[in-house]
């Protein structure tokens, strides 16, 4: 019986994925009920108490290199909330508003990758699409960007790339480096820019936009629209992260929490199915590893006695992909797999 259900999800998964229509296509369609595919185990579900009390850290990096002192201060800042949270919010951070509020409009285009749909179970309830930033440095590669969102995919990912430089400093910084410690590490590459695109749910108490999970990256920059959802645990309990006009959401990622050693942290987030009359759309981008087989692991200057090596030396982001993906998305964080037997 159970073959007989596991065949059927999958032909029900094939049907749904060869329509290319999407969960937009799904609400277009003035569905009031969701598929089985999109609904979530109460146990996932149950797991949305909100903690009010606890305020994700929003940090100003105005006059970031005005003095001496202002630089510390905001130095301090991020390896707080780094420490702490693993989750902030910037402003004054130098990409304009009119670059990031374009971008959200044209991520909602109809050009959808339903890839968890295969590789979680369930579904989460949005639409995505995904882009390799990597090939779009070379201007020769614009073409292969869809011609609705291209000059904005464009423009913002330049942004995202000198920012990259700036945190890239800021967080050496923060760990007591060099301020060009992780560029030389070649850890910060701009991989992949991925918009996702949530409609309204009719049944939002039956799934997620998105299961609660931790990134692979190094460092994820997330631009959110005004209409909140996402969520990250902290003290286990959920707080909302709410929107900041003019903002951009820092997560660090588990591969910056192995090479800290576990210092700064991967959290754990998810994003709730929208309950209100408009979608949500948001816009992250990864940043990696250039050499995917390089290795990786806690960094040597960070280590002493008294804070010995908590994962393996040799970790490669492409080692560390294979297992995320084996292992799939159940809310389980990868990291233990890689840590040192004591």
């Amino acid at each position: 019986m159970e073959a007989v259900d596991h065949c059927e999800a999958e032909k029900r998964v094939k049907e749904f994925d060869e329509t290319k229509a999407g969960v937009k296509g799904i609400v277009d369609s003035g569905a009031t009920k969701i598929p089985k595919m999109f609904i979530h185990p109460p146990e996932d579900l149950l797991q949305t108490h909100v903690d009010h009390d606890f305020r994700v850290p929003v940090i100003d990096l105005k006059d970031l290199d005005g003095s001496t002192e202002r630089r510390k201060e905001v130095i301090n800042e991020i390896s707080k909330a780094a420490e702490e949270w693993g989750f902030f919010q910037i402003v004054n951070h130098g990409v304009p508003l009119h670059v990031m509020e374009e971008m959200l409009k044209e991520g909602a285009v109809n050009y959808f990758c339903n890839a968890d749909l295969r590789a979680s179970t369930p579904a989460g309830w949005r639409d995505s699409l995904s882009c390799n930033c990597q090939s779009i440095e070379d201007e020769s590669n614009f073409q292969a960007l869809p011609q609705v969102c291209r000059r904005e995919i464009v423009e913002y990912s330049k942004h995202m790339t000198e920012l990259r430089e700036k945190l890239s400093k800021l967080l050496s910084e923060a760990l007591g480096l060099s301020s060009d410690y992780f560029s030389s590490l070649g850890c910060f590459k701009l991989s992949t820019l991925l918009c996702h695109y949530y409609p309204v749910c009719p049944e939002p108490h039956l799934t997620l936009g998105t299961r609660k999970h931790s990134d692979i990256s190094f460092l994820t920059l997330l631009l959110q629209d005004s209409i909140g959802g996402l969520q990250v645990l902290h003290q286990n309990v959920w707080v909302d992260v709410p929107p900041v006009q003019g903002a951009l959401v820092v997560n660090l990622g588990d591969l910056m929490q192995i090479t800290s050693n576990d210092k700064f942290k991967s959290v754990v987030h998810k994003v709730l199915a929208t309950r209100l009359a408009e979608p949500r759309i948001s816009v992250a981008c990864f940043f990696s590893s250039e050499d995917k087989l390089k290795p990786y692991g806690p960094i040597k200057e960070l280590l002493s006695e008294i804070s010995p090596p908590i994962y393996r030396d040799n970790i490669s982001y492409e080692e560390y992909v294979a297992y995320y993906r084996l292992k799939g998305q159940d809310g389980n964080s990868a990291l233990s797999h890689f840590r040192l037997m004591n």
